[in-house]
């Protein structure tokens, strides 16, 4: 299990506000460096910068809010700030800045501070509605929270974005009727650019083949072979969790293990099993159980409890990341890449870079933040406007990809 989840009392982390150490950042093209060599990001296009540029001439407090894909998302975002000549704020999880020292002030330059997921925040959140009621600079928020490595899903948007975008604007209609808080949808699409996909993941492939104790290599085409090994995988969890592999639709598998996970620990920690999407049951579940364990007052027998809860937890995210469709003909090089890399790192907690990526950073047209929410128990819609945007956007870029073979 990766570590996400920190055992130790939350303490917020602010930016750097000051502007010369992010321009000096940005004038040494130290992300481009950072792309190339730990994500293997080397090319990129920026599309409909000019709606952002548009939006800071006008003097609005923007809100950023892309896709999430891959860990290099943030650091794409440095690509806006160049070409819009401007800092950029960035909330980021907590866990991110307990990385390396390091790290840390990397993030810190580069206008990140920190929020934290299993709890409520008020000191990241103050700042973010601060920043964008004032206009200080863009702020990004990426309201997915979590990674998934499916550039062609959306994953459900976390409804805290909308929360900070209504509550600033309400703050900055009381200083301008003129200036506004706007959202810009940005749709991030990842395109392998290698000549050889095959070559080029065949010893990570054979690698899981043989962790499965699987004949190296197995027979049939690359993505033949992708597919037996999630299928493996998945069979293997079952064997764990459930004592047999299960019998029914990939879909219906996935699900049945997952409320095997969750809904017990639902029923202890939220009085009642949840439903919906994956990633608000793991955030509800997350406040309940962490906040004690940072405290270093459970005795050792609940505290290890606690962290088994946590790892099933983990694994129904990750068994999540796998859309049935996402990888059946007809599919891309990307999509294969994407699934062969989700594999490995949860097998190993660290997947293997395979350049050359190449980055599409589309930027959407503004969508206006209204100060009231209109009426209660109906989706909001702000979240409704973003999620569809989105949607769209990633859309639309998804046929750039090609498909396999």
């Amino acid at each position: 299990m990766q570590q996400i989840i920190i055992e130790k009392p939350y303490q917020f982390i602010p930016p750097h506000r000051g502007t010369w150490l992010p321009w000096i950042v940005q004038k040494s093209r130290i992300v481009d460096y950072y792309l190339r060599k730990v994500e293997g990001v080397e090319s990129y296009e920026l599309r409909g910068i000019d709606h952002f540029r548009e939006s800071l001439r006008l003097g609005h407090g923007i809100l950023v809010a892309p896709n999430h894909c891959r860990y290099a998302d943030p650091m794409l975002m440095g690509w806006i700030a160049r070409a819009a000549e401007v800092p950029i704020y960035t909330m980021a999880s907590w866990h991110l800045f307990q990385q390396s020292k390091i790290m840390r002030a990397a993030m810190k330059v580069a206008g990140a501070f920190s929020v934290y997921r299993e709890g409520v925040d008020r000191q990241s959140l103050d700042l973010a509605v601060d920043i964008l009621a004032t206009a200080e600079r863009p702020l990004v928020i990426f309201p997915e929270g979590s990674v998934f490595r499916t550039n062609d899903q959306l994953q459900a948007l976390l409804d805290g974005v909308a929360f900070i975008a209504r509550t600033a604007a309400k703050k900055r209609a009381k200083q301008s009727s003129e200036k506004h808080v706007v959202i810009h949808p940005v749709a991030i699409k990842y395109l392998y650019r290698g000549n050889d996909l095959a070559k080029s993941i065949e010893p990570v492939l054979s690698t899981i083949e043989h962790r499965l104790t699987w004949s190296s290599p197995c027979p049939g085409d690359l993505l033949v072979r992708v597919q037996r090994a999630v299928r493996g995988v998945l069979a293997l969890k079952e064997v764990e969790h459930l004592n047999d592999p299960q019998t029914g639709t990939t879909a219906e598998r996935q699900q049945r293990l997952i409320d095997h996970l969750l809904d017990p620990l639902e029923s202890e920690w939220l009085g009642r099993q949840q439903d919906g999407s994956i990633v608000p049951r793991i955030k509800a579940l997350r406040m309940k159980i962490l906040p004690e364990m940072t405290t270093g007052e459970l005795a050792s027998a609940e505290r290890d409890r606690r962290w088994k809860q946590l790892a099933n937890i983990y694994l129904a995210q990750q068994i999540a990341s796998y859309p049935p469709e996402y990888i059946t003909e007809p599919t891309t090089p990307t999509r294969i890449l994407e699934t062969l890399e989700r594999l490995e790192e949860d097998l190993t907690d660290k997947a293997r870079v395979h350049p050359p990526l190449h980055a599409i950073i589309e930027i959407g047209e503004a969508i206006v933040i209204p100060t009231d929410r209109g009426p209660r128990g109906e989706e909001d819609p702000v979240m409704k406007q973003l999620r569809n945007e989105l949607q769209r956007m990633i859309a639309n870029l998804s046929p750039e990809a090609g498909t396999y073979p």
